[in-house]
């Protein structure tokens, strides 16, 4: 069994920055690709940033330069660092990865989410 485990979310004023970390754990062969998404109130979840196993980086939102996604292929764990944080980054933040159990198909894991408010 696989989970993801987020961490690093909180309170943090305008212009703060939070590292959000994320490790997955149990009976993993490969992780393909993991990503962040986040999801405001009353929105809808969005995509923040993506990262593969070769460490090529997409962020397909507003927030390129701001944020920065990472990851530690010999620990499991994704990182975003975000930076010059804005209230409407505010939501909850999801890790995503898509991985594989053993050589064959790969599945989707979501982690249980962790808050981040920014205040003005």
């Amino acid at each position: 069994q696989v989970q993801l485990v987020e961490s690093g979310g909180g309170l943090v004023q305008a212009g703060g920055s939070l590292r959000l970390s994320c490790a997955a754990s149990g009976s993993i062969s490969s992780i393909d690709v993991m990503s962040w998404y986040r999801q405001a109130p009353g929105k809808e979840r969005e995509l923040v940033a993506v990262i593969n196993n070769d460490g090529m980086t997409t962020y397909p939102g507003d927030v390129k330069g701001r944020f920065t996604i990472s990851r530690d292929n010999a620990k499991n764990t994704v990182y975003l660092q975000m930076n010059s944080l804005k209230p409407e980054d505010t939501g909850v933040y999801y890790c995503n990865a898509i991985l594989r159990t053993a050589p064959g198909p790969v599945w989707n894991y979501w982690g249980q989410g962790t808050q981040v408010t920014v205040s003005s």
